[in-house]
Protein backbone atom coordinates (compact mmCIF):
# COMPACT_ATOMS: atom_id res chain seq x y z
CA UNK A 1 0.00 0.00 0.00
CA UNK A 2 0.90 3.41 -0.90
CA UNK A 3 -0.06 6.61 0.96
CA UNK A 4 0.70 10.15 1.01
CA UNK A 5 -0.34 13.17 3.45
CA UNK A 6 -1.43 16.46 2.48
CA UNK A 7 -3.34 17.32 6.22
CA UNK A 8 -6.26 18.53 5.03
CA UNK A 9 -6.46 15.87 1.90
CA UNK A 10 -5.31 12.75 2.44
CA UNK A 11 -4.11 10.20 -0.58
CA UNK A 12 -3.91 6.84 -0.33
CA UNK A 13 -3.57 4.02 -3.06
CA UNK A 14 -4.09 0.56 -2.75
CA UNK A 15 -5.12 -2.37 -5.25
CA UNK A 16 -5.39 -0.18 -7.83
CA UNK A 17 -7.62 2.62 -6.09
CA UNK A 18 -6.53 5.60 -5.20
CA UNK A 19 -8.73 7.37 -2.53
CA UNK A 20 -8.46 10.31 -1.76
CA UNK A 21 -10.19 11.85 1.63
CA UNK A 22 -11.32 15.52 2.91
CA UNK A 23 -9.72 15.75 6.02
CA UNK A 24 -11.88 18.25 8.25
CA UNK A 25 -14.33 15.97 10.12
CA UNK A 26 -14.45 18.73 13.39
CA UNK A 27 -16.18 21.07 10.59
CA UNK A 28 -18.06 17.94 8.47
CA UNK A 29 -15.49 18.98 6.18
CA UNK A 30 -15.67 21.90 5.28
CA UNK A 31 -13.39 23.42 2.55
CA UNK A 32 -11.11 25.70 3.52
CA UNK A 33 -8.69 27.95 1.57
CA UNK A 34 -5.95 25.36 1.51
CA UNK A 35 -8.26 22.39 0.38
CA UNK A 36 -9.02 23.31 -3.35
CA UNK A 37 -5.39 23.63 -4.79
CA UNK A 38 -4.83 20.89 -2.69
CA UNK A 39 -7.70 18.80 -3.71
CA UNK A 40 -6.70 20.23 -7.75
CA UNK A 41 -3.16 18.54 -7.15
CA UNK A 42 -3.92 15.35 -5.55
CA UNK A 43 -6.57 14.70 -8.42
CA UNK A 44 -3.64 15.80 -11.17
CA UNK A 45 -1.12 13.60 -9.32
CA UNK A 46 -3.33 10.62 -9.13
CA UNK A 47 -4.03 10.85 -12.13
CA UNK A 48 -0.79 10.67 -13.72
CA UNK A 49 0.25 7.67 -12.04
CA UNK A 50 0.32 4.51 -13.94
CA UNK A 51 -0.57 2.32 -11.18
CA UNK A 52 -3.97 4.02 -10.30
CA UNK A 53 -7.07 2.75 -12.24
CA UNK A 54 -9.63 4.41 -10.64
CA UNK A 55 -10.12 7.80 -8.06
CA UNK A 56 -12.74 7.70 -4.98
CA UNK A 57 -13.12 10.70 -3.76
CA UNK A 58 -14.67 10.61 0.25
CA UNK A 59 -14.94 12.19 3.25
CA UNK A 60 -13.12 11.75 6.64
CA UNK A 61 -15.96 10.77 10.06
CA UNK A 62 -19.31 11.44 9.74
CA UNK A 63 -19.69 13.83 6.56
CA UNK A 64 -18.92 13.87 3.26
CA UNK A 65 -18.40 17.75 2.88
CA UNK A 66 -20.58 20.50 4.01
CA UNK A 67 -19.30 23.32 1.69
CA UNK A 68 -18.06 26.27 2.41
CA UNK A 69 -16.84 27.55 5.57
CA UNK A 70 -19.27 29.37 6.68
CA UNK A 71 -16.77 31.46 9.07
CA UNK A 72 -14.84 32.29 7.13
CA UNK A 73 -17.25 33.27 5.21
CA UNK A 74 -18.42 35.93 7.53
CA UNK A 75 -15.12 36.99 8.29
CA UNK A 76 -14.92 38.71 4.52
CA UNK A 77 -18.20 40.15 4.77
CA UNK A 78 -17.14 42.46 7.41
CA UNK A 79 -14.16 42.85 5.43
CA UNK A 80 -15.84 43.76 2.53
CA UNK A 81 -13.74 41.16 0.61
CA UNK A 82 -14.85 39.77 -2.91
CA UNK A 83 -11.48 39.34 -4.06
CA UNK A 84 -11.51 35.84 -2.28
CA UNK A 85 -14.67 35.19 -3.47
CA UNK A 86 -13.93 35.09 -7.08
CA UNK A 87 -10.24 33.28 -6.50
CA UNK A 88 -12.51 29.94 -4.50
CA UNK A 89 -14.39 29.97 -7.12
CA UNK A 90 -11.86 30.39 -10.05
CA UNK A 91 -9.76 26.93 -8.25
CA UNK A 92 -13.08 25.37 -7.80
CA UNK A 93 -13.39 25.49 -11.26
CA UNK A 94 -9.82 23.30 -11.71
CA UNK A 95 -10.73 20.85 -9.03
CA UNK A 96 -13.76 20.01 -11.46
CA UNK A 97 -11.07 20.25 -14.66
CA UNK A 98 -9.39 18.15 -13.00
CA UNK A 99 -11.94 15.42 -12.26
CA UNK A 100 -12.83 15.88 -16.22
CA UNK A 101 -9.03 15.55 -17.39
CA UNK A 102 -8.66 12.56 -15.35
CA UNK A 103 -8.56 9.68 -17.79
CA UNK A 104 -9.70 7.63 -14.72
CA UNK A 105 -13.25 7.41 -13.67
CA UNK A 106 -13.93 9.07 -10.32
CA UNK A 107 -16.28 7.83 -8.20
CA UNK A 108 -17.31 9.97 -5.28
CA UNK A 109 -17.78 7.90 -2.70
CA UNK A 110 -20.75 9.84 -0.22
CA UNK A 111 -20.16 8.55 3.46
CA UNK A 112 -22.31 11.35 4.89
CA UNK A 113 -23.73 14.97 4.63
CA UNK A 114 -23.24 16.35 1.14
CA UNK A 115 -24.17 20.00 1.14
CA UNK A 116 -23.52 23.48 -0.82
CA UNK A 117 -20.35 22.41 -2.47
CA UNK A 118 -20.29 19.21 -0.97
CA UNK A 119 -23.21 17.85 -2.90
CA UNK A 120 -21.82 19.85 -6.39
CA UNK A 121 -18.64 18.31 -5.48
CA UNK A 122 -19.91 14.90 -6.03
CA UNK A 123 -21.96 15.82 -8.59
CA UNK A 124 -19.05 16.51 -10.71
CA UNK A 125 -17.64 12.72 -10.23
CA UNK A 126 -18.26 10.70 -12.81
CA UNK A 127 -19.81 7.92 -10.87
CA UNK A 128 -21.77 8.49 -7.01
CA UNK A 129 -22.15 5.94 -4.63
CA UNK A 130 -23.63 7.02 -1.43
CA UNK A 131 -23.85 5.41 2.01
CA UNK A 132 -28.02 5.14 2.99
CA UNK A 133 -26.99 7.32 5.75
CA UNK A 134 -26.23 9.84 3.61
CA UNK A 135 -28.29 13.45 3.01
CA UNK A 136 -27.98 15.91 0.32
CA UNK A 137 -29.07 19.61 0.30
CA UNK A 138 -28.06 22.96 -2.49
CA UNK A 139 -28.41 24.74 1.47
CA UNK A 140 -26.72 27.55 -0.51
CA UNK A 141 -29.87 29.51 -0.34
CA UNK A 142 -30.10 29.31 3.31
CA UNK A 143 -27.06 31.60 3.44
CA UNK A 144 -28.31 33.94 0.93
CA UNK A 145 -26.08 32.71 -1.87
CA UNK A 146 -26.40 31.02 -5.03
CA UNK A 147 -24.86 27.24 -6.21
CA UNK A 148 -21.34 27.23 -7.06
CA UNK A 149 -18.99 24.17 -8.31
CA UNK A 150 -20.44 23.72 -11.43
CA UNK A 151 -24.01 22.96 -9.61
CA UNK A 152 -26.02 24.97 -12.23
CA UNK A 153 -25.21 22.99 -14.70
CA UNK A 154 -24.65 19.38 -13.46
CA UNK A 155 -27.80 19.20 -10.86
CA UNK A 156 -30.52 20.49 -13.79
CA UNK A 157 -28.62 17.71 -16.59
CA UNK A 158 -29.55 14.78 -14.25
CA UNK A 159 -33.06 16.04 -12.55
CA UNK A 160 -34.28 18.78 -15.35
CA UNK A 161 -34.85 22.17 -15.32
CA UNK A 162 -38.19 22.14 -12.40
CA UNK A 163 -36.72 20.13 -10.09
CA UNK A 164 -33.44 21.67 -9.96
CA UNK A 165 -35.44 25.10 -9.51
CA UNK A 166 -36.37 23.39 -6.61
CA UNK A 167 -33.78 22.06 -4.59
CA UNK A 168 -32.47 25.19 -5.26
CA UNK A 169 -34.60 27.93 -4.44
CA UNK A 170 -35.59 25.57 -1.11
CA UNK A 171 -32.48 24.12 0.03
CA UNK A 172 -34.25 21.38 1.42
CA UNK A 173 -32.21 18.14 2.69
CA UNK A 174 -33.07 14.72 0.75
CA UNK A 175 -32.12 11.38 1.94
CA UNK A 176 -30.57 9.02 0.00
CA UNK A 177 -33.10 7.10 -1.45
CA UNK A 178 -34.86 9.87 -2.56
CA UNK A 179 -31.30 11.37 -4.56
CA UNK A 180 -31.49 7.74 -6.04
CA UNK A 181 -34.51 8.16 -7.27
CA UNK A 182 -34.25 11.53 -8.74
CA UNK A 183 -31.49 9.81 -10.90
CA UNK A 184 -27.90 11.87 -8.64
CA UNK A 185 -26.56 8.70 -7.65
CA UNK A 186 -25.30 5.37 -9.43
CA UNK A 187 -26.21 3.45 -6.22
CA UNK A 188 -27.17 3.52 -2.65
CA UNK A 189 -24.90 0.87 -0.16
CA UNK A 190 -26.26 0.27 3.78
CA UNK A 191 -24.29 2.10 5.65
CA UNK A 192 -22.43 -0.58 7.60
CA UNK A 193 -20.93 -2.14 4.83
CA UNK A 194 -20.29 1.07 3.01
CA UNK A 195 -16.41 1.37 3.05
CA UNK A 196 -16.27 -2.41 1.91
CA UNK A 197 -18.60 -2.26 -0.84
CA UNK A 198 -17.06 1.05 -2.47
CA UNK A 199 -13.42 -0.56 -2.58
CA UNK A 200 -15.06 -3.49 -4.24
CA UNK A 201 -16.51 -1.41 -6.78
CA UNK A 202 -13.53 0.55 -7.02
CA UNK A 203 -11.20 -2.08 -7.64
CA UNK A 204 -14.00 -3.97 -10.39
CA UNK A 205 -13.05 -0.24 -11.95
CA UNK A 206 -9.08 -0.57 -12.03
CA UNK A 207 -9.06 -4.17 -13.02
CA UNK A 208 -10.60 -3.16 -16.35
CA UNK A 209 -9.57 -2.33 -19.59
CA UNK A 210 -7.53 1.36 -19.11
CA UNK A 211 -7.66 2.52 -22.55
CA UNK A 212 -11.06 1.54 -23.02
CA UNK A 213 -12.32 3.53 -20.03
CA UNK A 214 -10.60 6.29 -20.29
CA UNK A 215 -12.48 6.88 -23.47
CA UNK A 216 -15.69 5.52 -22.54
CA UNK A 217 -15.23 8.28 -19.95
CA UNK A 218 -14.95 11.17 -22.99
CA UNK A 219 -17.48 9.74 -25.11
CA UNK A 220 -20.01 10.27 -22.59
CA UNK A 221 -19.47 13.19 -22.14
CA UNK A 222 -18.77 14.40 -25.92
CA UNK A 223 -22.93 12.28 -26.28
CA UNK A 224 -23.93 15.16 -23.27
CA UNK A 225 -22.76 18.21 -26.10
CA UNK A 226 -21.58 16.64 -29.55
CA UNK A 227 -23.71 16.33 -32.64
CA UNK A 228 -24.61 12.72 -33.96
CA UNK A 229 -21.65 13.57 -36.13
CA UNK A 230 -19.35 14.41 -33.92
CA UNK A 231 -20.50 10.83 -32.05
CA UNK A 232 -19.96 8.77 -35.17
CA UNK A 233 -16.77 10.25 -35.84
CA UNK A 234 -15.26 9.75 -32.17
CA UNK A 235 -16.86 6.19 -32.14
CA UNK A 236 -14.93 5.20 -35.69
CA UNK A 237 -11.90 6.73 -34.65
CA UNK A 238 -11.46 5.28 -31.31
CA UNK A 239 -13.01 2.05 -31.59
CA UNK A 240 -9.98 1.63 -34.69
CA UNK A 241 -7.38 2.90 -32.42
CA UNK A 242 -8.39 0.51 -29.46
CA UNK A 243 -9.00 -2.56 -32.08
CA UNK A 244 -5.60 -4.21 -31.83
CA UNK A 245 -4.43 -3.29 -28.26
CA UNK A 246 -3.27 -5.67 -26.11
CA UNK A 247 -6.52 -5.58 -24.14
CA UNK A 248 -8.68 -6.22 -27.07
CA UNK A 249 -7.34 -9.13 -27.99
CA UNK A 250 -7.14 -10.27 -24.37
CA UNK A 251 -10.83 -9.63 -24.07
CA UNK A 252 -12.00 -11.54 -26.80
CA UNK A 253 -9.79 -14.14 -26.42
CA UNK A 254 -10.80 -14.75 -22.61
CA UNK A 255 -14.86 -14.63 -24.42
CA UNK A 256 -14.08 -17.74 -26.78
CA UNK A 257 -12.14 -19.27 -24.08
CA UNK A 258 -14.98 -18.45 -21.74
CA UNK A 259 -12.98 -17.16 -18.64
CA UNK A 260 -12.23 -13.93 -17.23
CA UNK A 261 -10.08 -11.19 -19.15
CA UNK A 262 -6.97 -10.34 -17.44
CA UNK A 263 -6.60 -6.73 -18.38
CA UNK A 264 -2.55 -5.40 -18.06
CA UNK A 265 -4.06 -2.17 -16.03
CA UNK A 266 -1.89 -0.21 -19.33
CA UNK A 267 -3.00 3.19 -20.94
CA UNK A 268 -1.17 2.05 -23.92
Amino acid sequence: MNSSETNEILCDIDDGVATITLNRPEVMNAFSDAMRPALREALREMGAREDVGCIVITGNGKAFCAGGDIASMTALQDANDTAVVARRIEESGTVLQAIREAPQPVVAAINGAAAGAGINLALACDLRLASSAAIFSESFVKIGLVPDWGGFASLTRLVGAAKAMELMMTGDRIDAAEADRLGLLNRVIPAESFAEEVQAFARRLASGPRAALEVIKRGVYLGETGTPADVLAFEAREQAALFLSDDAREGMRAFMEKRPARFNGSHD
